[in-house]
């Protein structure tokens, strides 16, 4: 038998993975059909929850993602009744109509992530894709308690989840825009550094989460498990270049193996209006101010 028939056998003998799709509006349809097929998913199509369940109960998919035409909170309790016959399945909400306490209930029901609208085309694409090409998962994102306005999470230390849970911040804030980007861009380069330099991204660490939106402020508190450090001795990170050597920090993470970047502390800074680290360097605030306070 010749290589190129033994490859194309055992191609031939990998089973195409289903994704499970409510319809939606069709430029929502347009842009799951054009990520999916791009890897080789098959794409099954339900009108409604109803028929989603009815599926699931006959046979297992790899990914299912409902409709726009259905709330949150409708999704939330579609997600338990698929964890009770698919215990494993990673599931994504896309809804028009949500609340926070909303998302809240998707990340403890094991939602795989959640698009509240309206949402962009790449940010709909972003997620699928990261859930199509995300190795075998526990979730690794737990919420250990929640208010209407104050939440605790933690978080495994790797940057698949660290992407989950800023979605899930997008979708479940209500922070008026602009404040809105800057809080969650800021607070994204904060947790990748803990994630990366008090867990070194192993899946066996985790981060320390808080979320309090006040009626004139946002607080973010990120914990890592680090040992921790002192921000003007690190040579990593762009925040201490010298004014004459705007790039030095590259050099140093060149050295030190680490990722391209440095530039996240000197980002949030300029995002939100107070950034604090304890006396340890392990834990870190931010402070954002909102102009229409609620």
């Amino acid at each position: 038998m010749s290589l190129g028939l033994r490859s194309s056998l055992a191609l031939a003998a990998i089973p195409a993975k289903t994704a499970l799709v409510v319809d939606s509006s069709p430029e929502v349809n347009a842009v799951l059909n054009r990520v999916l097929a791009s890897d080789g998913w098959t794409v099954e199509r339900a009108v409604d929850n109803k028929t989603v369940l009815s599926l699931v109960k006959q046979r297992p998919f790899d990914l299912i993602i409902t409709g726009q035409r259905t709330t949150g909170q409708e999704d939330v309790d579609l997600l338990g009744k698929i964890r009770s016959v698919r215990s494993h399945v990673r599931l994504i909400i896309l809804a028009n109509q949500s609340t926070p306490a909303d998302v809240i209930a998707a990340v403890r029901g094991g939602a795989f992530s959640y698009c509240s609208g309206p949402f962009s085309r790449s940010e709909l694409s972003a997620v699928v894709r990261s859930a199509m090409a995300a190795p075998a998962w526990d979730d690794g994102i737990e919420v250990v308690w929640a208010t209407s306005n104050w939440v605790r999470v933690i978080a495994r230390c790797d940057v698949v989840t660290a992407d989950r849970l800023v979605q899930f911040l997008r979708a479940g804030s209500s922070v008026p825009e602009p404040e809105k980007d800057d809080v969650i861009t800021s607070f994204h380069e904060v947790l990748l550094n803990a994630m990366e330099h008090g867990g070194h991204f192993s899946p066996d660490h985790y981060v320390e989460i808080g979320y309090y939106r006040g009626s004139r402020m946002v607080i973010c508190r990120v914990k890592d498990p680090g040992q921790g450090f002192s921000l003007e001795e690190i040579r990593h990170a762009a925040v201490n270049n010298p004014p004459f050597d705007l790039l030095r920090h590259m050099t140093a993470r060149e050295e030190m193996g680490l990722r391209p970047g440095g530039f996240g502390v000197m980002l949030a800074k300029k995002l939100v209006d107070e950034l604090h680290y304890n006396e340890k360097g392990n834990e870190v605030l931010l402070v954002k101010y909102l102009h229409q306070p609620s």
